[in-house]
């Protein structure tokens, strides 16, 4: 998440489940817990740094909140097989866009916008031009990332990023911070109410959303080091063969 501004509950949700045998239904409200840990001190990091884009978050968050309980809903009554194979294929889906787009970026060959994106960035005070096309854009991505929030227990960084870089003109970092600070407050929606409903494991939830924390504040650090495409083909690839080994798991 330090990072790329995604891939929390991409990488918590397969470990949960490797290493505790846990079904998704379990494993994603824990998930949960450790992205809106480490995600609110993202996105306060970002704050302070004067590149989160905190209207367009809570803009974006509001509508997650709003569908991540059907997500939820859903998760608790769907059986676990499916739902892994879905979780599997959203991965594949999104490794394999992200590594031709850092390739595309590392080769110099990222195809022209056609057309500008409908959410700008007005120079002169440093905030977003807002307009219909771009509250439109923003409320379909708010609310598919709030609903796979709460199905699949992710975040919903991979969908708020790639749709930050779609729909805005905004630099990465400010794309990072801006989807850190979707995550925090859907996330820790979705947490609450699993908490509410009994369904988190505190016993494992405390001590991963500490470790979630940490990684996050290293990932920060190495951010400044990094070149964000080769992060981005290496992530992929790990994501790649994540979802291999979680097809694997459901068929055999």
């Amino acid at each position: 998440m330090g990072l790329t501004g995604a891939g929390g509950g991409i990488l918590s949700v397969p470990l949960l489940i490797f290493a505790f045998h846990m079904p998704i239904a379990e494993a994603g409200p824990i998930a949960l817990s450790a992205i809106a840990l480490a995600a609110s001190v993202g996105a306060l990091i970002g704050l302070k740094e004067k590149v989160l884009r905190y209207k367009a978050a809570i803009f974006m968050a509001s509508f997650g909140l709003i569908l991540s309980p059907l997500g939820l809903w859903v998760g608790q009554h769907a059986p676990n097989t499916p739902l892994l194979i879905l979780f599997s294929a959203v991965l594949i889906y999104v490794a394999t866009r992200m590594y031709i787009q850092a390739s595309q970026t590392l080769a110099g060959t990222t195809p022209p916008m056609m057309k500008p994106p409908p959410c700008q960035l007005d120079m002169s005070i440093g905030k977003l031009i807002w307009t219909v096309p771009c509250a439109r854009a923003l409320i379909f991505a708010g609310a598919t990332a709030g609903f796979l929030s709460g199905l699949l227990g992710v975040g919903g960084g991979f969908i708020i990023v790639p749709s930050l870089k779609n729909f805005t003109d905004l630099p990465m970092k400010a794309i990072v911070a801006t989807s850190l600070g979707v995550l925090a407050i859907v996330s820790a929606g979705g947490a609450t109410i699993s908490l509410a409903s009994g369904t988190l494991n505190m016993s494992i939830a405390g001590p991963f959303a500490i470790g979630a924390l940490i990684g996050l504040l290293f990932g920060k650090i190495l951010e400044k080091n990094i070149s964000g495409p080769r992060v981005q083909q290496i992530f992929s690839i790990f994501t790649f063969l994540v979802a291999i080994s979680l097809i694997y798991k459901c068929l055999f």
